[in-house]
């Protein structure tokens, strides 16, 4: 896709969604987001136990690249699996959970995922501010992760190594 491109969405969760793609993908992100990872790299890793996107057909979107999806182990049941997971462990409270808290927006309905990956693709929103705040505000589980483990141990903390990696994170550096 390509910076200026028209996106229409619908799903079970949006129906003729629009958004406009004003930036190159992967570029011009805001200078403190800085993620480690790419959404496709997240997702070839393995997080959010291979339901990425539940009410989706396939839990493929049609919005992103086919590539992203390629070798990508999905839910076969439109559940989340932990053994889908990089580190094998379920690491993210349920999508009611996320939305009884507030931190859902009507524009992306399956969370920061789905925010990182519109962003990603060249969308700027009004909500880039704050999903970058709470990306930023996870880094602390990082600090723990170092405090408490042997560089390169996958095995200490594995549940804030793989909630690290659902937020681009790359926890197999620390």
């Amino acid at each position: 896709m390509r910076a200026g491109k028209k996106v229409t969405v619908s799903n079970r969760f949006q129906k003729k969604y629009i958004y406009h793609l004003t930036e190159p993908i992967g570029r011009n992100f805001d200078p403190i987001f800085k993620p480690d990872l790419t959404p496709q790299e997240m997702l070839k890793l393995g997080v959010f136990g291979g339901a990425y996107f539940i009410g989706v057909k396939n839990l493929i979107p049609k919005e992103y690249p086919k590539s992203w999806f390629i070798g990508i182990n999905l839910s076969p049941d439109h559940e989340k699996h932990a053994d889908l997971n990089f580190f094998g462990i379920r690491a993210s409270m349920p999508l009611a959970y996320w939305r009884a808290k507030g931190w859902i927006n009507k524009q992306d309905p399956h969370g920061w995922f789905e925010w990182y990956c519109r962003y990603y693709m060249g969308r700027r929103g009004a909500d880039d501010e704050r999903q970058i705040k709470r990306w930023k505000a996870i880094r602390r589980h990082s600090a723990q992760v170092k405090k408490n483990c042997k560089t390169g141990d996958m095995d200490c903390r594995r549940k804030q190594r793989q909630a690290l990696l659902h937020w681009a994170y790359d926890s197999r550096k620390i």
